[in-house]
């Protein structure tokens, strides 16, 4: 059986909470090397997950190691460096949201996979949901007739990460049970904070998911966008309010904020066409088809940790593409039109007028 030769590259908190358990589940996958730039926690990472080799440095990991593709979880600064690299090695790469810090990066990186004829992903985990997958069907087989508007309603918890607060601290005054109190590893207290690790606040984070859902449902990509980024007293945003056309003629608004209290949580999608409406509830596993020519089809609801938000996937569907057994499901022109939507939004949230996306 063939077998995929991996690496991670930033095996902390997200790393080994999904990159690095998903590779090592997967029956095709060897994962023989991981970095993480503490030299302790790297070799407690490697000998808790039963990996060969442990690095401190990702540029000496990607020089030493004969691999054929590579997950990129460090913090968002190095995204770029670190999967130009990679691509540059001829490596197949799935680089975590937000892909990469500018446009111009992302370009670089879209454009350079495509030079060397490699597989670039981006771990946007929405696009692994049964309900997602149903709907850009629904939408891109022509379904809902011309899709005339798109409302996207993002609402977390994470002011406490924006504002710098310990993991403890965090989770301790989280609402949601899911918030681990006591992950594998945390990350690190300025990870979320500072704008020149994280690049932004909720809009990197979170808005990177939304925005490159649109892109995925559709398979359309932005035109302009105008928005309002609100800090709320933090570094960095908490509060996103924007408004952007797609190529084909499609409004979307798009709201998401990073500060509710104890109110619930939501991942609410709304598409209406011409024939059709899809209402999705994403956290929790709804989905509603109006179809103007018949009735309403409800669908089962999605009700398992993994079917609501499937962690494991991208970097599994990273060893299938390699594999030759899959398409990419997220590739790197959505983390690109992501990209394009974030960098516009921040701009126009500057200078109070509509940006117009090149």
């Amino acid at each position: 059986m063939k077998k995929i030769r991996t690496a991670v590259i930033g095996a902390g908190w997200w790393g080994t909470t999904a990159h690095v358990p998903a590779l090592k589940e997967h029956p095709q996958a060897d994962l023989v090397a991981l970095q993480h730039h503490d030299k302790n926690l790297a070799e407690k990472v490697a000998a808790d997950f039963n990996v060969p080799r442990s690095y401190t440095s990702a540029e000496k990991l990607l020089a030493s190691e004969d691999l054929d593709a590579v997950v990129i979880s460090s913090t968002p600064q190095l995204h770029f460096p670190q999967a130009k690299q990679a691509i540059e090695r001829g490596l197949h790469v799935l680089v975590e949201k937000p892909m990469t810090h500018t446009v111009a990066q992302a370009h670089e990186l879209v454009d350079l996979a495509a030079q060397h004829k490699v597989e670039l992903l981006v771990g946007t985990t929405f696009h692994y949901h049964q309900h997602v997958t149903e709907t850009a069907r629904l939408v891109q087989s022509g379904n809902l007739g011309e899709v005339v508007m798109i409302c996207v309603l993002f609402m977390d918890e994470i002011l406490g990460l924006y504002q710098g607060k310990s993991w403890e601290d965090f989770a301790s005054d989280h609402p949601d049970p899911e918030v681990d109190a006591n992950p594998y590893l945390t990350p690190g207290s300025n990870s979320y904070s500072d704008p020149s690790i994280s690049g932004g606040g909720q809009i990197f984070a979170q808005v990177s998911h939304a925005a490159a859902l649109v892109s995925f449902l559709t398979g359309d990509q932005p035109l302009d966008v105008y928005g309002r980024v609100e800090r709320a007293g933090a570094q960095v945003d908490v509060y996103d309010a924007l408004t952007f056309r797609l190529k084909k003629g499609t409004t979307v608004s798009l709201a998401s904020a990073g500060r509710i209290g104890n109110a619930p949580r939501h991942f609410d999608v709304r598409i209406y066409g011409t024939r059709g409406v899809v209402e999705l509830e994403l956290l929790q596993g709804t989905m509603h088809h109006w179809d103007f020519a018949t009735s309403c089809t409800e669908y089962p609801r999605l009700t398992t940790d993994e079917e609501l938000y499937p962690r494991f996937s991208p970097a599994k569907n990273l060893v299938d593409v390699v594999l030759g057994e899959a398409s990419n499901q997220s590739p790197g022109s959505i983390g690109l039109s992501a990209m394009q939507i974030i960098e516009g939004a921040c701009e126009s949230s500057h200078t109070e007028n509509c940006v117009a996306i090149d």
